[in-house]
């Protein structure tokens, strides 16, 4: 039973990502399938349901996300682009991993107590079992490698366990997938560098979008807020905004800390935040154009997704054809 090393990756279609998810997945994702030859990315329309979605919105940021990810440098030659939910055997293996997953272990995830809260605490059974329907998105093609946010970690550590369990019960099948971590720094919002970037921020200059035309990214980083000290330094306990414009100067350009430091000598903070919105808009530009490019042809977007979906169905397929047999159903 050779294991075959496999990634496998998910981004939830909030639309057009920001710069946070940028530097810190889709950056990883276009190095990751060059460098593994059995790669897949799945927009994860299913787990998109856990907080509430008009079905007009939610297809639309399907595909905007996709456009995104093309234009980003996802190759659909060189790994499996698709949507979660035309794969249904992710369900059917969700079902299975529940049946071995007990509720305290899921209530005790920190994620559930904060979207929970943020749901007046009524929170639904998806937004409880989304770490198990992520176990079965992960093992339902025997991945071995997961390229995880920290705010992931512990979701992929129920993975990890729940692979185990289901070795021990049925016989050793799952191979226990590893974590890809990020080396890059959570990316913070430019109005509150306590927070990380989000989509969902009521502040409209708090989030950089990769569509973003330069004059917006510019007035963003130009309003980011910062200290009273002029001089650059890196100093994320002390110094938050100035330290995640370091950042993010480092990940767009993907020199180290210490290079972007020695480029910013002798510039205040007023002349670094345009140093780093120059960096942006210079990284962002072709993506852009790229992107509307490619939401002009929903077809073709609705097809690259399509033609990924038959690809992963192959995948899973026997694999799940075995499962049913480990489990009894066969």
């Amino acid at each position: 039973n050779m294991v075959v090393d496999r990634i496998f990756s998910g981004i939830q279609p909030t639309g057009t990502p920001h710069l946070g998810n940028y530097l810190g997945a889709i950056q990883k994702w276009v190095k990751l399938q060059e460098e593994c030859s059995s790669v897949l990315y799945s927009i994860m329309d299913m787990h998109a349901l856990t907080t509430p979605k008009e079905p007009a919105v939610l297809r639309h940021n399907i595909l905007d996300t996709t456009a995104a990810l093309l234009a980003c440098g996802i190759d659909p030659k060189k790994c499996l682009l698709f949507r979660q939910s035309l794969v249904p055997e992710h369900a059917e293996l969700a079902w299975i991993l529940g049946c071995l997953t007990n509720v305290p272990r899921l209530l005790r995830l920190p994620q559930w107590k904060m979207k929970r809260a943020s749901q007046n605490n009524d929170g639904t059974v998806g937004l409880l079992t989304y770490p198990v329907l992520q176990a079965a998105d992960i093992l339902l093609y025997k991945s071995t490698r997961v390229p995880v946010g920290e705010d992931q970690v512990l979701h992929l550590e129920l993975a990890q366990d729940t692979a185990q369990h289901f070795n021990k019960k049925y016989g050793e099948f799952f191979p226990v997938p590893k974590a890809i971590l990020s080396t890059t720094k959570k990316i913070k919002s430019l109005r509150d560098p306590a927070v990380k970037m989000s989509k969902s921020d009521p502040q409209k200059l708090a989030t950089v979008n990769i569509a973003d035309s330069p004059d917006d990214i510019v007035l963003k980083f130009r309003k980011a807020v910062t200290d009273f000290t002029s001089e650059v330094t890196y100093d994320p306990a002390n110094r938050p905004g100035v330290s995640n414009l370091v950042s993010i100067h480092a990940a767009v350009t993907g020199l180290s800390i210490k290079e972007v430091l020695h480029q910013a000598t002798g510039l205040d903070t007023a002349r670094y935040k345009m140093v780093v919105a120059e960096s942006v808009v210079q990284k962002f530009a072709p993506i852009r154009n790229e992107i509307e490019k490619l939401q002009e042809d929903k077809s073709h977007l609705i097809k690259v997704l399509e033609d990924g979906a038959e690809k992963a169905k192959e995948l899973a397929a026997p694999i799940y054809q075995e499962i049913r047999r480990l489990v009894g159903f066969q």
